[in-house]
């Protein structure tokens, strides 16, 4: 299959693009690479793809992989650039779309709307666009686990209400549900919304707790403990993730269209909450290091728990999520202690 992955230089884009291409697909890849968080991650992973910085820098420009020739290319390209992404589309007939690029974080939403909006919003129409006019078979994108909000009953389901976002970014992502909805319905192409939880792994965001905490730890510093650690979450590991975003692009979806049910939405997490405290414990048992801790009060737009049902995952694509938390996080760290050239 020839598939577009948008947010390629990002933390999801990078490990799903990397297991289409050695699954035998031929991979386009599309990131603006801004600079929410250290750009030099993003080029470190386009670098692992055989795409180096020079090559990636300059805009709307597709250039090939020197690892995986002829069935990776990238290029740099805003989503809100329409006139960019209809030329692309024109261009390269692609058979699926896996929509993963957006303005990422909770709280930086709280500080920077607009951005979400250009990027969340008029990026993600302009793909629906595109879809619909070159005729993509199947449109899988990101959704997140945050559209739950003050959500009370966990864990939480697809069918459950999520009427109560409480950041901006939340109500980004359920407005990108509601727009799949509208063009499954109106021009008949099928949409998959996939609500990831707390994702974590190598390669991963140095905005997230794992990387905050891991970087705080090793220097001798105190992490910030939210909701004085009375907070939990469905911590999944990266290759989880990616495993189920793999197999919902390469299954057939004859039966799914047969059926009209062109507008589906699963939820990909480990299916089990788990204790801020008892993820902190594992990280220092990975470290050798005990943390110091600075408990802090609930900070705005945050959710107490997380816990994902992945009874339709299971039941759909035969796909559970299981990797123990000890073991992502030894992997985690024993990534960014080689990266970041860490002498135990």
């Amino acid at each position: 299959m020839k598939i577009l992955v948008t947010g390629a230089a990002g933390f999801i884009g990078f490990h799903t693009t990397k297991k289409l291409i050695e699954q035998g697909n031929e991979v386009i890849g599309l990131d603006n690479i801004n600079d929410y968080y250290n750009i030099g991650l993003k080029y470190g992973r386009l670098l692992e793809l055989g795409i180096s910085k020079e090559k990636a820098e300059k805009f709307d420009a597709l250039v090939g992989s020197k690892i995986y020739k002829g069935r990776f290319k990238f290029v740099r390209m805003n989503l809100e650039d329409r006139n960019a992404l209809t030329k692309l589309f024109n261009s390269q007939n692609f058979d699926v779309v896996c929509h993963l690029a957006a303005q990422a974080g909770v709280r930086y939403s709280l500080e920077n709307p607009e951005t979400y909006i250009d990027s969340n919003i008029v990026g993600f129409l302009n793909i629906l666009e595109c879809c619909r006019h070159y005729k993509v078979n199947h449109l899988v994108y990101a959704s997140s686990s945050s559209v739950y909000g003050l959500n009370k009953k966990i864990p939480f389901e697809t069918t459950d209400n999520v009427d109560h976002p409480i950041s901006l970014y939340a109500a980004t992502k359920k407005s990108n549900e509601l727009m799949a909805h509208t063009y499954s319905h109106l021009y008949g192409f099928p949409t998959t919304g996939l609500r990831f939880f707390t994702v974590y792994g190598p390669w991963g965001r140095p905005d997230m707790a794992m990387f905050l905490f891991t970087e705080a730890i090793l220097k001798g510093n105190p992490i910030k403990v939210f909701n004085h650690g009375k907070m939990e979450r469905d911590f999944t590991y990266i290759d989880d993730i990616v495993e189920g975003v793999y197999r919902i692009i390469e299954n057939s979806i004859g039966e799914r269209i047969a059926n009209n049910e062109l507008y589906k939405l699963y939820n990909i997490g480990n299916n089990q909450s788990v204790k801020l405290m008892d993820f902190i414990k594992a990280l220092e048992l990975s470290l050798g290091v005990t943390a110091k801790k600075e408990m802090l009060p609930m900070q705005a737009g945050d959710v107490t728990a997380t816990w994902a049902n992945v009874d339709d995952l299971i039941k759909d694509y035969d796909y559970r999520p299981n990797t123990s938390i000890q073991d992502g996080v030894q992997k985690f760290v024993d990534w960014f202690k080689k990266y970041y050239k860490i002498e135990d």
